[in-house]
């Protein structure tokens, strides 16, 4: 047991930040801590009152397209601010402060976005009960549905860390976790989202900047996750067959998904569908993105087989001013 390394419930032998050499503000948690800091953002200063009125423009269709896809955000945001917490004590199972504080970080961003985006559908008088919107997405699907991602296989994933804060279950939560819900669900999502905002023209600008920031946000945190991966394939290189497994899982329960949502024929259905393909985000190219996204994972775990373990620990380069090229090996 390292020094800082503890146990909820157990004691604690001493402390890490006062040990000779204190914090490595080279690694890569504590790069990504300290960028945090200096591009923090509050949620309560977004300007929605120009969104308010621009409500106002849209017909109830589209009022009701805009808003599903804004509750499938909120309720992510909602189950990963929830559901981050076991990983902050992997983490101290391996007495890895620097990736502790980096964590207390990531589940304050989350809990930010909580917070931005029901504040943009209070400002826009959207304060009803939206799960029927939720509904509508599952399609009357009780499984494999969109709200069982948040529901059943995310905390399973995390909550598996609670008694087990291994490699291999750390593997596991991060592929569902990072990977597929930051990594993949989240970029379509907000790959739609500016697709039909740049349809709708100069509309909705609190939440051009609510995405921008989010997305800058989710950017440092899917880069901790893959970073959190490599470290363990760099070191058991076995590790990387256990992630490849996880991925192909996530991705078979992607194409059964689409497969179920394009097998309902029906007029309402079609409808849906030909309308989301006029604003550019139809199934056929959400698809193809995701698919992208999700195979984009697998090369940047992968490139970790045979690296060394302080190439991994020091793995980011420094950003440039868009946020991209310091990513570059972690994120794209």
């Amino acid at each position: 047991m390292t020094i800082s390394e503890t146990r909820p419930g157990t004691q604690r032998s001493g402390f890490h930040s006062i040990v000779e050499g204190g914090l490595d503000f080279g690694a890569l948690p504590m790069r990504l801590f300290v960028q945090g800091n200096q591009k923090f953002w509050d949620p309560s200063q977004i300007d929605f009152s120009q969104d308010a009125e621009h409500w106002g423009l849209l017909d109830a269709d589209q009022q009701e397209g805009v808003a599903g896809l804004a509750v499938q955000f909120l309720i992510g945001e909602e189950a990963v601010t929830e559901d981050i917490q076991p990983f902050m004590q992997a983490m101290a199972a391996e007495g890895r402060l620097e990736d502790e504080m980096y964590l207390t970080q990531f589940a304050f961003e989350e809990a930010k976005h909580v917070e931005v985006f029901r504040r943009w559908f209070d400002a826009v008088g959207a304060k009803h009960d939206l799960h029927y919107l939720l509904d509508q997405v599952d399609g009357g699907r009780t499984e494999d549905n969109f709200s069982s991602i948040f529901t059943r296989i995310l905390p399973e994933a995390m909550g598996r860390l609670v008694d087990d804060p291994g490699p291999r279950a750390q593997i596991r939560a991060n592929v569902v976790y990072n990977q597929f819900v930051e990594g993949t669900l989240a970029l379509t999502g907000y790959w739609a989202w500016t697709t039909i905002l740049d349809q709708l023209g100069g509309l909705f600008p609190g939440m051009r900047e609510l995405v921008r920031l989010i997305s800058r946000d989710e950017r440092r945190h899917l880069a901790w996750g893959t970073y959190n991966i490599r470290r363990h394939v760099a070191a058991d290189d076995a590790m990387w067959e256990v992630a490849k497994a996880d991925l192909d899982e996530m991705m078979e329960l992607m194409r059964v998904r689409h497969e179920l949502e394009m097998a309902d024929t029906s007029p309402e259905a079609e409808a849906d569908r030909q309308r989301a393909r006029d604003l550019g985000v139809g199934p056929e190219a959400a698809w193809e993105y995701q698919v992208d996204r999700l195979q984009r994972r697998y090369g940047a775990i992968e490139s970790a087989r045979g690296a060394s373990a302080s190439s991994i620990e020091h793995d980011l380069e420094e950003e440039d001013e868009g946020d991209a090229a310091g990513y570059a090996s972690l994120v794209d």
